[in-house]
């Protein structure tokens, strides 16, 4: 007995130090693309957009097709590549924990991976009618948003209604980011919150001086936001 108590102590230790061995070594792959991330943009002096994951990668943009990313799907940045090759402009990402993404480049073109059936429906129908795109969000439960120049457009009527609450107080609809827990809206004079958004982003927002224009955030509290002009603020 003493035996197989001496010998279940000492398995009982190698997972103990298994589980920090492996909690060190996600942490240390998880900042990697934050990491990659903030020296990129420090070197480039600018950034214009942003696309996060807890898990899965990050992108960064700068001026008409400047492209940066760590961690993200191989097919996500043959795509960037091919856009910037061709001097496309590329003007928004969506990326996922689960891997779906999708770019909105160009006048109008879209590229995706693995987007919600419903949203591809929609985006397709504002194509065709000529709408113009200023924001998609999305995330890997089959929620969205859609935001054009005259109207938006959303997963359920419970989003849509919880939207067009906020028009009503805080103006226009400029931009949504969501994530699989939390969504944020942005309207011209104001924020609506949703779900788990920390507190590290909506003290930003209520003490910065950008005319947020763009806005991505993840539940860790990351978040990243730039006006029209290209002025931005990050936290990774």
């Amino acid at each position: 007995m003493r035996n197989l108590r001496q010998k279940h102590i000492k398995n009982k230790g190698m997972k103990k130090n298994l589980f920090f061995i492996l909690l060190i070594l996600s942490t240390f792959s998880y900042g990697q693309g934050r990491k990659f991330l903030k020296d990129k943009i420090r070197e480039w002096g600018e950034c214009k957009n942003v696309a996060m994951t807890l898990t899965g990668g990050d992108v960064a943009l700068k001026g008409k097709n400047g492209w940066a990313a760590s961690g993200v799907p191989k097919s996500l940045t043959n795509k960037l590549s091919l856009l910037n090759e061709n001097n496309e402009l590329i003007d928004d990402i969506v990326l996922t924990e689960d891997g779906r993404w999708l770019i909105l480049w160009g006048n109008n073109g879209i590229s995706s991976y693995s987007t919600p059936s419903s949203l591809d429906r929609k985006l397709t129908e504002w194509n065709e009618n000529g709408e113009i795109i200023n924001s998609i969000t999305f995330n890997d439960n089959g929620d969205w948003v859609v935001i054009s120049k005259t109207k938006f457009s959303a997963s359920s009527s419970k989003i849509i209604d919880w939207i067009s609450d906020g028009e009503q107080k805080y103006g226009e609809l400029w931009a949504a980011s969501m994530t699989n827990t939390g969504l944020v809206v942005v309207y011209e004079r104001g924020y609506k919150f949703l779900g788990d958004v920390p507190s590290t982003l909506k003290n930003k927002l209520d003490e910065t001086k950008l005319n947020v224009f763009r806005l991505k955030f993840l539940s860790d509290g990351a978040y990243f936001i730039a006006d029209f002009d290209g002025n931005y603020a990050y936290y990774f």
